[in-house]
């Protein structure tokens, strides 16, 4: 089913507005197609009256044959059709008592195995959305501390990117958009997603946005970026808001409705692209970090305790900046002095990425591993 949203963030048929306020929550699963599904069923049911055969092959003195033959491999077969199908002509049937002992322990078990597994689709479909409603509440329970990505476009999905490179699990991590193809595209990649208005109240909430550590605007327009900072500083007012805007004029807006960092993502581009014409090495380097493809990474971290008093350039590792008092200040500025113990240095580091947990300083406390599985949950 399409799932409708304001014209102001997606473009979709005006006949559609009329369920504008649904929204679904979509945890991945493991899926598996109709066709090896049936295939699989098939195998098993076969499997059951193939074995039930067997045993009565086995202990076939035990039966007789109403038509005064021997019981042989096809009576046996035909014995375990009619058994486990509970139609039962009464033509061949267990007389001795061992043989009653195995129907009573071994085929009847196998024929109510049977028979479950034939209804099994049947009450797959009358019990998944009891299901579905278990595994959200069950998320639900569970979830606090992820980083909730409102807008699964091209920026939405680096952003995905750079946090799993970051050492965020896939669980962390949710997605809302408002296009259905995008979320099961989230799905696949293990996130959980949430299909509607990322400007609505009502769907923020049903991501958990009141227990999300950070947020991350990355809606393709300035317009719909603005309403969803200030929908999620209103619903959050302490997580980290990070939001991209096209066009510079707009950044004081949403620093003003409660973002902490917003980038401008076509001038950094443009940025990018001119370096890269002057220095090309520099351009390459630059792109390759943001891409992953270099194993070098610039972090945000605290001081130990042997760095504070010192200077940036005596701290093993390379520091850029540091940040005091909100304000970065380059690592060479004069009036900078030593570290302190509450600045936050930024690093240039090599080797593989380290958890954010980590990174944060907060013993990992900030991002727990929920374990669920799940599928489709409609209001």
């Amino acid at each position: 089913m399409s799932i409708p949203v304001t014209p102001a963030t997606c473009d979709v048929d005006i006949s559609l507005l009329v369920e504008a306020s649904r929204s679904r929550l979509r945890i991945p699963r493991r899926y598996r197609g109709p066709v090896p599904t049936i295939a699989w069923r098939l195998s098993l049911a076969l499997a059951m009256v193939l074995a039930a055969a067997l045993i009565v092959y086995v202990g076939r003195a035990g039966y007789h044959d109403s038509a005064g033959r021997p019981v042989s491999w096809l009576t046996a077969f035909y014995y375990s059709v009619v058994t486990l199908t509970t139609i039962g002509y009464g033509d061949v049937v267990p007389v001795s008592d061992r043989a009653r002992l195995v129907n009573c322990l071994i085929i009847t078990p196998l024929r109510l195995g049977f028979l479950f597994l034939l209804v099994g689709t049947t009450l797959r479909a009358l019990t998944e959305r009891t299901r579905a409603e278990w595994r959200e509440q069950n998320w639900r329970r569970k979830v606090r501390g992820h980083a909730l990505v409102i807008g699964y476009g091209t920026k939405g999905r680096a952003a995905v990117g750079t946090l799993l490179l970051h050492g965020y699990h896939a669980r962390d991590i949710v997605v809302v958009d408002c296009d259905a193809k995008q979320v099961e595209d989230a799905n696949r990649a293990g996130l959980v997603g949430v299909v509607g208005d990322g400007t609505r109240r009502a769907v923020l909430e049903r991501a958990e946005i009141g227990k999300a550590a950070q947020i991350l605007v990355t809606s393709g327009r300035d317009d719909t970026a603005v309403l969803v900072v200030l929908t999620a500083r209103r619903l959050n007012p302490t997580a980290l808001i990070t939001a991209s805007v096209n066009q510079t004029e707009n950044g004081p807006l949403l620093r003003e409705g409660g973002a902490a960092v917003v980038i401008t993502s076509s001038e950094t581009a443009g940025g990018l692209v001119g370096e890269s014409a002057v220095n090309p090495t520099v351009g390459t380097v630059i792109e390759k970090m943001i891409s992953g493809s270099l194993d070098l990474r610039v972090v945000e971290r605290r001081p130990t305790a042997t760095e504070v008093g010192q200077v940036p350039q005596q701290v093993r590792e390379s520091v850029v900046s540091v940040v005091r008092g909100g304000t970065a200040v380059p690592y060479d500025d004069p009036a900078l002095g030593p570290i302190r113990s509450d600045d936050q240095l930024v690093v240039v580091r090599s080797g593989p990425a380290v958890p954010a947990a980590a990174v944060n300083g907060n013993g990992g406390r900030r991002f727990r591993r929920p374990k669920f599985v799940g599928s489709d949950g409609e209001e």
